[in-house]
Parts: C-alpha cells; structure tokens; sequence
C-alpha cells in the first residue's frame, strides 16, 4: 500500500524535510502561543499552541489523505479568537467553554460539508486564485518579520529604543538597543540570503558528486540556521538578541488564584502570593454561569469560523495538488475535512487554538 511504503521509505530528504518542519512550526508555534496569551487573558498560551501543533501535525499525519498540509496558527484564527474572548466577556461566560462550543459547531458544519461535498467549490480555483492567496499569506510574514505596520513587531522596531525588547535590559549600562538592532538584522538577512545560495548549489558545478550537491540543497534552510545562530552566539556572544520565549514545564497557562479558577494570578489578584493552581486541561462545556442558551448562540459566531477554515484549508489543498507537483496519491477533500472538523472540536474540549492550514509551510 501506499502507506507502508511511505513509512518505510526513509530517507536523505526524510530527514532534510523533517528538521526544516522543527524550526517552520516550532517557532510559530511558541510566538503566536505568546500573543494567544495577551489576547485571551492566559486562558490560551505558548503550551496550548505547541501541544496543539504537536499531536494535530502527527495525527493528521498518519491518518490524514493528504498529509502534506500542515496545521498552524494563523493570523485571521488569532483575530477571531480575539474576538470570541472579547464576545464570552460581554455575554459573562468563560471563555474555555464557549471556545469549546465554538469548536464543537465547527466540526459539525465541516461534517455537513464534506457530506454535502461542498468541496466542489474549490475545483473552481484557478490558478491564479491559488497564487493571489499564496502571495497574501506570504507578504504578510515578510511584512510581520520586517516591521508590521499595525504592531511592533518586526526586526525594524528594534532601532526604537523604547521598544518593549530592550527593557530587560535598562539596568545594563553596557547594553546598546542599536547593536541589538544591527545584528538582528545582519542575522535575519544572512540567515536567508545563505538558505537561498545553498539551495542554488544543487544546480552548480561545486562539489564531486550530485550526491553531495543534493545533500547541501536538502539542508540549506538547517545549516543557515545553524550557521548565523553558531555566529551570533559564538562571534557576537556580548551583543544580547531577543530570544522565544520558551514555556518551562508543559502546563495549562492559565494559573487560578482560588478553587473557581475564574480570575488569573498574579494579575487579577495580586493580594495573593501563592496560586491555587492551574487550570484543568478539560474544559466543562456545562460552565456557562446558568445561560443555557450559549451552546445555540455560538452557531452564528462558529459558521463565519467554519468559512475561515473551510476555505483557508481547501485553497491550501488545492494549491498543494497542483500537477505541477506531481503527486500520484489523488485528492482526499472530503475525507479531510471530516478530519480538520473532529480536530478543531478536541482542541476546543481541551482548551486548545482552532488550528487550520498554514499555507506558507505547506
């Protein structure tokens, strides 16, 4: 079967591709994990958004009909559940739950569509359909690396000696915010300006063999990346740069001041000095402070979630299958979506993001 000889297929590219996916998921896991943070109160974080990526990218995976896709945090995902917390606020309902609920419809109205094969809709993409969503998705990352104009986040921002990066390190009379700034460019630009040169050499005249020319192609993203941290760390070690913010213990985020777990410590009870706890991983669906029509309510807001990922998962696929390509394993629509509505409604029973594709890694 086509599954026992991909499992058992492994190789130089295996490996390659596998190492690349570290770092492409790792590190939007962790950063849209922080401002899931800020953006519902804790109740979702950095721990959330990895083990979300984790076990949706190894289920879907192995079960998935075309697991090329890859699952992730996305923008438009982080602006709706901004806007569901701010919504579970107005209506007095914690938030877990009426996410979980969220979740929940999602799954059924993908159902409904993979049923309804509503997926025809997609074979109406056209090519250029698939590019104009290609290049949004990706100037939105370049334009968030070198400096978006709606936040302060990109490598630009820190030139600004008031930037929120550089106050860890007010006390430290040595510390230069313009050093930090230089060489967090100098990196970001020589980290893709050498990924770019090593994928060009499997069609240079260097090295021996094809072998050796295809090797230093498969791993040119890991050995830049390798290469200017090895430089920053070792040839710049002085020269503090902003780091991820690595979680410390794989725990819910969201710390309870008291057993109601309804308030957020240290921030909205500073009068304690030890939290009660963390929040559990299963969220109580029948936590709705008595309104019982919150399950029924949460339709309207899940069916403009569900056109965000139906579509943002159906492109992808489209794009993925392009038979410029060449993939022989045929399309799996249905069946995967089926799949994408189970997974957005666990993560909601767990308390974790509703993941979709993240069309730039795929």
């Amino acid at each position: 079967t086509y599954w026992m000889a991909e499992m058992t297929n492994l190789n130089q590219k295996t490996i390659a591709v596998s190492f690349f996916l570290f770092f492409a998921c790792i590190s939007p896991a962790i950063t849209f994990g922080a401002v899931y943070g800020k953006a519902t109160h804790n109740n979702i974080g950095a721990v959330e958004m990895l083990i979300a990526t984790a076990w949706c990218g190894i289920v879907y995976a192995l079960v998935g009909g075309q697991p090329m896709m890859i699952n992730g945090g996305t923008g438009p995902v982080l602006a709706f559940t901004e806007i569901l917390y701010k919504m579970s606020l107005s209506m007095d309902v914690p938030f877990l739950a009426f996410n979980a609920w969220i979740g929940i419809w999602i799954c059924i109205y993908m159902c409904l569509a993979a049923f309804g094969d509503l997926n025809w809709i997609i074979a109406y993409a056209t090519r250029f359909t698939d590019e104009i969503f290609a290049l949004l998705i990706a100037t939105i990352f370049i334009i968030n690396a070198l400096g978006s104009p709606f936040s302060t986040t990109g490598i630009f921002y820190y030139f600004q000696e008031d930037h929120k990066s550089h106050e860890e390190h007010g006390d430290n009379e040595d510390y230069s915010h313009t050093a930090t700034a230089f060489l967090s460019l100098i990196v970001c630009i020589g980290t893709v300006q050498v990924a770019f040169s090593l994928r060009k050499v499997k069609f240079s005249p260097f090295l021996p063999s094809q072998w050796l020319r295809n090797t230093v192609t498969d791993f040119a993203v890991v050995s830049s990346i390798l290469i200017w941290t090895l430089i920053a760390a070792l040839a710049f070690g002085y020269v503090p740069l902003e780091t991820l913010n690595v979680p410390d213990t794989i725990a819910p985020t969201f710390v309870c001041c008291t057993e109601d777990c309804d308030l957020s410590w240290p921030e909205d009870c500073p009068d304690i000095e030890e939290p009660y706890g963390r929040r559990s991983w299963l969220v109580d669906i029948t936590d709705l402070n008595g309104k019982r029509w919150v399950p029924i309510a949460a339709a309207g807001p899940a069916f403009l979630a569900f056109i965000l990922v139906f579509l943002d998962d159906g492109i992808t696929w489209h794009l993925i299958n392009h038979p410029a390509h060449k993939l022989t394993h045929g399309q799996a629509f249905d069946y995967d979506t089926v799949i994408i509505g189970l997974m957005a409604a666990i993560n909601g029973l767990f308390g974790l993001p509703i993941l979709v594709a993240a069309t730039v890694r795929s």
